[in-house]
C-alpha cells in the first residue's frame, strides 16, 4: 500500500491509500477530492491539477513537455504542481502529501 495525504483548500487533511502502479488521479477520486480528471487520463486536460508538497516534488519523475504544456493552462498554478493522472504510486511515494487547490471544480456526478 502507499499512503497519500490531500490536503483540501478548507485545510482538511485526507488520507488515502492506494495500490503501487495505481494513478495519483483515481486515488483522490476515490477519497472524494475534487479532480475532475475530464480527459480521464489522457492528459488533455488539467483538471486534476495539485500541488505536491515541495520536499515531495523533486521524488517525482519529472513531469513531460505535455505534462507541463497543461500546466500552462491550470488555475493557481505554483513550482510544485502536477497533474494527477501523470503521477503513478510506487513505494517510494509512500507518504506523499498533495495539496487540492482551491480553484478545483469537480463536475462530475456523484
Amino acid at each position: 500500500m502507499v499512503r497519500v495525504t490531500f490536503l483540501t483548500a478548507d485545510g482538511q487533511r485526507v488520507a488515502a491509500e492506494g495500490e503501487a502502479g495505481q494513478r495519483l488521479l483515481e486515488l483522490g477520486q476515490n477519497a472524494g477530492m475534487p479532480l475532475e480528471g475530464t480527459c480521464e487520463g489522457q492528459m488533455a486536460c488539467s483538471t486534476c491539477h495539485v500541488v505536491v508538497a515541495p520536499d515531495w516534488f523533486d521524488r517525482l519523475m519529472q513531469a513531460s513537455e505535455d505534462e507541463e504544456d497543461m500546466l500552462d493552462l491550470a488555475v493557481g498554478v505554483t513550482r510544485t504542481s502536477r497533474l494527477a493522472c501523470q503521477i503513478v504510486l510506487d513505494p517510494a511515494l509512500d507518504g506523499l502529501e498533495v495539496r487540492v487547490p482551491a480553484e478545483a471544480r469537480d463536475m462530475q456526478p456523484r
